[in-house]
């Protein structure tokens, strides 16, 4: 009985001394979370929108506004020579929208992907927020 009163004390002592930081989903938030707001904020912008809930701030920002040309296909004829037309050249307007979860302290504990858009299987937000 003491064996049991005295194991279970010792395992509630070792989790008392953890801290759960919470396991990254996607490259921003293994970038971003632990880290402070501030420095999310300095480095893209101030938030859009902020809502408190309990005892979080969820923030809203939205930012990284880019237009990239995309080239136009064409069918492969060989020896350099190009066939009949693929996919017409076109623009595309990229933007990144993420809400951030942070605690009172001010340290981000989570972030999630509202607007983004994939281009060959990349991430544009995971790309411009993860990027050194």
């Amino acid at each position: 009985m003491n064996f049991r009163v005295i194991t279970m004390a010792g395992l509630a002592l070792a989790l008392a001394g953890c801290t759960t930081t919470g396991v990254a989903t996607n490259p921003i938030e293994a970038r971003w979370n632990g880290q402070q707001a501030g420095a999310f904020f300095a480095k893209f912008g101030p938030p859009i929108t902020d809502v408190e809930t309990g005892g979080t701030t969820l923030y809203t920002w939205r930012g990284g506004y880019k237009t990239r040309a995309v080239p136009a296909v064409y069918e492969d004829l060989g020896n350099g020579k190009k066939g009949k037309l693929l996919k017409p050249a076109r623009s595309e307007y990229l933007r990144c929208e993420v809400q951030l979860t942070v605690s009172p302290d001010y340290v981000i504990r989570g972030v999630r992907t509202v607007v983004d858009k994939r281009t060959d299987g990349k991430s544009y937000c995971e790309e411009f927020l993860a990027g050194e």
